[in-house]
């Protein structure tokens, strides 16, 4: 892993958005954009308390972290807040350094302990779970297809979500 001293941590809205953009195409791919995740959160805006953006020592972007307002809707039309997690994003010729975990913990560090949110995010299961990620109930659904082996959350109020519903944006 690289020593991490040269990077710099900051608000993900103090980077220039098409900067951001051209690492999350770079990636996901261009066609990212047709992913569950963006039809989870679509319409939302992303929380910039909760959004990173790690520099290295020449002021390159080499990673993102966002995250987004989503609800779980229960079958009874409740909506219960969450927070989605992602994309998380690193340069390619960067992975493996330490950027996604500095990323991941500056998120969990900013998270309000008087008011935390579950947190919920698409991904793989084994890179997520060091950071407390599980996998979420078998009775949530997402707009789009999705694995439900890849649909993780993490947060200790998740106890009192309910076990069936949809995911989609919130708007509190």
């Amino acid at each position: 892993m690289a020593d991490l001293a040269p990077s710099t941590l900051i608000p993900l809205d103090q980077v220039d958005p098409a900067l951001v953009e051209d690492l999350l195409d770079v990636a996901f791919g261009p066609d990212r954009h047709g992913r569950t995740a963006y039809a989870i959160r679509q319409g939302t805006e992303c929380l910039p308390a909760l959004s990173f953006a790690v520099l290295d020592d020449a002021a390159r972007l080499v990673g993102t972290i966002q995250a987004w307002p989503i609800a779980l809707t229960d079958p009874h039309g409740r909506a219960h807040p969450l927070i989605m997690v992602g994309p998380v994003a690193i340069m390619p010729e960067r992975q493996g350094q330490g950027f996604g975990r500095a990323l991941m913990a500056a998120q969990a560090a900013a998270i309000d302990p008087a008011a935390p949110l579950p947190q919920v995010l698409i991904g793989d299961a084994p890179y997520y779970s060091r950071f407390g990620f599980v996998e979420a109930p078998r009775g949530w659904m997402c707009p789009g297809p999705w694995d439900p082996a890849r649909l993780l959350i993490r947060g200790a109020t998740q106890a009192v979500l309910p076990q069936t519903g949809m995911l989609g944006p919130w708007s509190g």
